[in-house]
């Protein structure tokens, strides 16, 4: 096992883990006020969060986000790891997007101006498939010169 990641992988890894674990950080220190508005409009489009606290909700989806964003800039953390995580994470993200009323235009995946902070999250999606291949090989020989069947 490779404790380092591939050098493809060091960009996107940076620029995602600092971003997601910034806006974890960030959702820590948050009010009620934006608890409250973070869990309304989660359990939009995930009715089974309306059983959380508002409070408790934002705590746990902020120690994900600093669980993702950090697991995501540790180099020991194995890309593929690292992008399981992230891509189940992006994954809730595009789901509330796509769920969300008044996020995409009438019969669209084009966002409104209102879905235009959820629908950039879809990037987050494709770096985390991206990191999920990473390191996998195509088709029998594994990168060998000659096929042993």
């Amino acid at each position: 096992m490779k404790l380092v990641p591939e050098p493809r992988d060091v960009a996107p890894r940076l620029a995602t883990g600092a971003f997601i674990l910034n806006s974890g950080l960030g959702k820590l220190k948050a009010d009620e006020e934006t608890a409250a508005g973070i869990h309304g409009m989660a359990c939009t489009a995930y009715p089974f969060l309306d059983k959380l606290e508002p409070g408790t909700f934002v705590r746990l989806l902020a120690w994900t986000e600093v669980a993702v964003g950090s697991a995501l800039l540790v180099p020991a953390v194995p890309s593929r790891l690292a992008g399981l995580g992230l891509t189940g994470f992006s994954a809730g993200l595009v789901g509330l997007y796509l769920r969300t009323p008044g996020m995409r235009e009438p019969g669209s995946l084009r966002p409104t101006q209102n879905g235009i902070p959820l629908a950039k999250d879809s990037w987050m999606l494709g770096i985390g498939l991206s990191l999920l291949g990473s390191g996998a090989r195509w088709g029998c020989c594994r990168g060998r010169r000659r096929c042993r069947r």
